[in-house]
């Protein structure tokens, strides 16, 4: 039956404008807004910025809560809700679009001067809600300050440069020369570079950093979780990140559909605060299909690792591992184009004459090529070996994945195109086989999948993975078995990661 006193709040209806630009659900908000301490919604000298607004979400949310906190120190609702909105609440938007619905969401009219909005203190039409139509600073055809593409955003007066006001300034203070206390956001997460295929920068970091810069006592985004491994051109940021002890809570979600039901995010995402007067451990949380998983309270650096290791409970796999001091399994994976053939490579025959060798492609497709076009690494031909796919994809379902596709034993007389690393070499097709039992177990790609944040894998994601004595077969339970894991700890493994 229809119920009548139903009344859906319209920014859980909002579709998404793309990929890469997501309206936060309500409730995400709110959940964020929680981490702040309670007593900054009865302080009416509090000022909150969202940076990057698209549907108003955050700053409605926090009108909202000023709204309570305050009434007792201003009575007066009309005055209460005129010094909120004009003393407390801040926002720079992402596009003109998006500035008029942060607008209506906050002021309940597109302008807030206008007779229908629900404040009667401003003169103009923006109210505390910039926004400004900017042009890309190109350099060697990329912007100087996101990375954009020349080719693909030097566009035309009537369409969208995006061109992020918060990122897009030499001086921040010239957008509000004011003080916050609170920073808090959901920053559009990449931008296309003009690299191949879907090549794209990321751009959540530099909300952060410019954000840091303006030094508020609290800071909080969304941001995807793949900082924690990888990304290009987060390097430095992923250290500035994990070395950062003002890092007060941190939210995991290993599913992001948790966070943003409509859009697939592979890797997850997370949220943070951070507090300007903290210094200490930070508490983790680890979620799934909205359930907690875990929960500790550590420093994000783990040793001298230059990646953060997301899930809780693998901190005491790692410590039992790396008490075997054995050497690294990356040792044995090769870089990108191990033969020097590209994926583009299409010279193959479909003839294994004398001058041939067998060569597998994309699809494990397999044709022969001549020997003497193979110009890298020739010497491993005739040598036992591992093939494995340089990318695979985790999907968006959340646990359990399987996080590596399947090996391939690569015989002598063969050799392989880009889509493959090569593992090896081996001495004999017993010890490659072997090699192939250790990586079909749970435990060698859950400690892949610590390093592999997406589905592209260089051999650095094998960085945690130990080299074993490859002149026996490995299994689950022989493997769990040496290095002494617990029953916790493999039941965390069993959940994370499927049968291959």
């Amino acid at each position: 039956m229809f119920n009548v006193n139903y009344n859906p709040d319209v920014l859980t209806c909002l579709a998404n404008l793309s990929n890469d630009e997501v309206f936060t659900p309500p409730d995400i908000a709110n959940k964020m807004l929680d981490q702040l301490p309670e007593e900054l919604w009865s302080d009416k000298n509090t000022t909150f910025l969202d940076p990057c607004t698209k549907s108003g979400i955050f700053l409605r949310e926090i009108a909202k809560r000023l709204l309570v906190g305050l009434e007792d120190e201003i009575p007066d609702l009309q005055e209460r809700i005129n010094h909120i909105l004009t003393k407390q609440v801040f926002g720079i938007a992402i596009t003109e679009l998006t500035a008029l619905l942060t607008r209506r969401s906050l002021y309940c009219s597109k302008n807030a001067n206008q007779e229908f909005s629900i404040t009667d203190a401003f003169s103009n039409n923006d109210g505390n809600i910039l926004y400004k139509e900017l042009n890309h600073k190109w350099k060697n055809l990329k912007c100087e300050y996101c990375g954009a593409s020349k080719d693909l955003y030097n566009r035309k007066d009537f369409l969208e440069q995006h061109a992020y006001n918060f990122i897009h300034t030499e001086n921040l203070k010239e957008l509000f020369n004011m003080k916050f206390d609170v920073i808090i956001g959901n920053p559009p997460y990449q931008i296309s570079d003009g690299g191949a295929a879907a090549s794209a920068k990321p751009l959540y970091h530099r909300f952060i950093e410019n954000a840091i810069k303006l030094n508020p006592r609290y800071l909080s985004m969304i941001i995807p979780s793949r900082w924690f491994s990888g990304g290009k051109g987060l390097d430095n940021f992923r250290e500035k990140m994990i070395n950062d002890t003002k890092l007060k809570n941190l939210t995991i979600h290993f599913n992001a559909k948790d966070c943003f039901p409509g859009i697939p995010l592979e890797g997850g995402v997370c949220y943070f605060l951070r507090d300007s007067n903290y210094d200490g451990l930070c508490s983790i949380k680890n979620i799934n299909d909205n359930e907690l998983i875990s929960e500790s309270k550590r420093f994000l650096r783990y040793k001298n690792n230059d990646t953060f290791i997301q899930f809780n409970e693998a901190i005491s796999i790692l410590e039992k591992i790396q008490k075997k001091n054995l050497k690294s399994f990356s040792k044995l994976v090769s870089s990108r184009k191990p033969f020097g053939f590209d994926t583009t490579f299409k010279n193959f025959s479909n003839q294994n004459d004398f001058d041939s060798v067998k060569i597998i492609h994309r699809g494990e497709n397999i044709n022969y090529v001549k020997r003497s076009l193979v110009k890298q690494n020739s010497e491993l031909i005739d040598k036992y070996k591992v093939f494995i796919s340089g990318a695979y994809g985790y999907g968006t379902k959340g646990f359990p994945y399987q996080v590596l596709n399947t090996p391939i034993l690569g015989d002598r007389s063969s050799c392989c195109t880009e889509t493959y690393l090569l593992i090896g070499p081996f001495e004999s097709k017993n010890e490659a086989e072997n090699v192939i039992s250790f990586i079909r177990t749970k435990l060698f790609r859950f400690l892949v999948m610590l390093r592999k944040p997406t589905q592209h894998g260089t051999s650095k994601v094998y960085s945690f993975v130990p080299i074993l004595n490859f002149n026996k077969k490995w299994d689950n339970k022989s493997v769990n078995e040496f290095f002494e894991l617990d029953k916790n700890e493999i039941d965390i493994i069993e959940k994370m990661i499927t049968e291959m």
